[in-house]
C-alpha cells in the first residue's frame, strides 16, 4: 500500500488476529503515508478476541511476520504505536523507518509507543519505538518489482 491519507479515524494502520484464526500474516509493505488525527498511527493486536464462528481451534495460532512501514507522517495522534503480539508466538520481522509522529497534548502523560511480544527493528523513527525495536541503521527492505500498473501512463484528453 502506497501514498495514502487517512484523517479521523481510529488507527491509520491495523493489524489484528488472535489464538484460533491460524494462518499468516506476512509480507506487508506501507510506504507513504500521511494520518491526521488518530488514537493510534501504529495498531497490531495478536488478542483481538473476535472469530467468525463457534468452531474455532484454539491451538490454530497465527503467524505474523515481515510487516514494513516507511515514510509516515502521522499528526495529533494520541499514542504513536500499540504493538501486541502473542505470548509465545511474537510478531517478528516488524520494520519501521522514516517516521515522524506528532502526539498530541493530554494532561495524563501516556508512553508514546506499547510494545509487548514483538520483535524487529525501527530506523530514523520520532518519538523513537520501542525498546522491542531496537534503532538500526538498516533500511526496511521493500519489493523491487515493476507492476503493470506502475507501467500506465495518464493520458489528458482535451
Amino acid at each position: 500500500a502506497e501514498d495514502i491519507t487517512a484523517v479521523d479515524s481510529e488507527s491509520g494502520i491495523r493489524i489484528k488476529t488472535a489464538p484460533g484464526r491460524g494462518a499468516f500474516v506476512e509480507d506487508i509493505f506501507v510506504r507513504g503515508f500521511h494520518m491526521y488525527t488518530m488514537k493510534y498511527a501504529f495498531w497490531m493486536t495478536g488478542a483481538y478476541g473476535s472469530h467468525p464462528d463457534g468452531g474455532w481451534d484454539p491451538k490454530a495460532i497465527p503467524v505474523v511476520r515481515n510487516v514494513n512501514y516507511a515514510d509516515v507522517v502521522a499528526t495529533n495522534v494520541t499514542m504513536a504505536g500499540n504493538l501486541a503480539g502473542i505470548s509465545g508466538s511474537p510478531f517478528t520481522g516488524i520494520c519501521i523507518q522514516n517516521v515522524t509522529v506528532e502526539i498530541k497534548a493530554k494532561k495524563k502523560k501516556k508512553p508514546a509507543w506499547n510494545c509487548t511480544d514483538i520483535a524487529g527493528s525501527s530506523n530514523r523513527v520520532a518519538p523513537a519505538a520501542c525498546p522491542l525495536l531496537p534503532e538500526k541503521a538498516a533500511e526496511c527492505a521493500f519489493p523491487t518489482d515493476v507492476l503493470p500498473i506502475d507501467q500506465v501512463e495518464l493520458k489528458v484528453c482535451s
